[in-house]
């Protein structure tokens, strides 16, 4: 929009009309996370300061992998209920196995990134293969993996291994925390994964899947592996977790379903898949923890916080959602592909 004249995108030229609209979505959650930030700085003092960083960046990580894992589903034209218990179930392979000794820390992980990724093929396979609604589908295996998840640990506990910790826990260069290096790595991850041959399908499925299978990709095992691939990278989330809590629990990720869908949406991907990418879902996650903590440092009261939480998510969603519906062809854009 040109802010000068109150005119819309469409009055603009044409190049400048596409580029505006292909950025759109990185704007607006650009916008977001620059008021987030700033509010979090004045709320609390120490917000800056290593031990305030190191903090803010251990919550913002497991929001952040998960919302990452669904966006790679979403992105294909899928949709996960079940992710949280994903992460419960992964985690709580993974702590059994570790029983607090740093040896077999290798084999926890793989298990867990194994379960994970067995999770997410199960998923893929229900939904492609037996052609059953994505939303349905994952909401009954939601409970299938968080049943397991609790025959595999049925009570809090487990001993998280030493060295997953305390590595969680550094910061290098007296100043950057662990948790922000793996978030960039992350980001590379998917910057990798973007431009494959697997990337490039992923868009094609999730924009559209008849167009896409008239030519030749392989629409099923595009799918199938999206939520494959969704699962363990889900399950990553649950690493974070244990290395940050230090113990098990069966219900550890459970409530960050929700929070991944809304996290994807702040970040200007579309439900419908196809569109955006998981650079701004990682930055939609940050939007939302920081969010929950204004909620605590501002002083409100306990019985109103999931109240006054829920409003701000939705005026967040509500804005992003605002900013990039001011052209429909700022989600097909290249530019948009984040």
């Amino acid at each position: 929009m040109n802010l000068l004249r109150g005119t819309s995108t469409h009055d603009l030229p044409g190049p400048a009309r596409s580029v505006l609209s292909a950025h759109m979505p990185t704007l607006a959650v650009g916008v977001l996370l620059l008021v987030t930030v700033t509010a979090s700085a004045i709320l609390q003092p120490g917000f800056f300061s290593p031990y305030g960083l190191s903090a803010s960046f251990a919550t913002f990580l497991p929001l952040a992998t998960i919302a990452a894992a669904q966006t790679i589903i979403v992105l294909g034209g899928g949709i996960d209920l079940s992710i949280g218990t994903v992460v419960t179930l992964s985690s709580a392979v993974s702590v059994v196995l570790m029983q607090g000794d740093d040896a077999r820390l290798p084999l926890a992980l793989a298990a867990g990134l194994a379960t994970g990724a067995a999770c997410g093929l199960f998923n893929g396979l229900v939904v492609a293969v037996l052609r059953l609604q994505p939303i349905v589908a994952t909401f009954a295996t939601s409970s299938v993996f968080g049943g397991l998840a609790l025959l595999v640990l049925p009570t809090p506990g487990g001993e998280v291994s030493p060295v997953l910790t305390g590595t969680y826990r550094m910061v290098l260069a007296l100043y950057v925390p662990v948790p922000a290096v793996l978030l960039v790595v992350l980001f590379l991850g998917w910057r990798v994964l973007r431009g494959s041959r697997f990337g490039q399908h992923l868009y094609a499925v999730g924009g559209n899947a008849d167009a896409a299978y008239t030519s030749a990709v392989p629409v099923s095992r595009v799918r199938v592996l999206s939520y494959t691939l969704g699962g363990m990278v889900a399950s990553l989330a649950g690493v974070a977790l244990l290395a940050d809590a230090g113990a098990g629990d069966p219900t550890l990720g459970t409530e960050l379903t929700l929070g991944s869908i809304a996290a994807l949406v702040i970040g200007g991907t579309r439900l419908r898949g196809g569109s955006g990418g998981v650079g701004g879902a990682l930055v939609g996650a940050v939007v939302l923890s920081l969010i929950q903590g204004l909620v605590f440092f501002a002083g409100v009261p306990t019985n109103a916080r999931e109240f006054v939480y829920g409003c701000v998510i939705i005026a967040a969603i509500a804005l992003a959602g605002l900013l990039t519906a001011r052209d429909g062809s700022a989600a097909a854009a290249p530019g948009g592909q984040r």
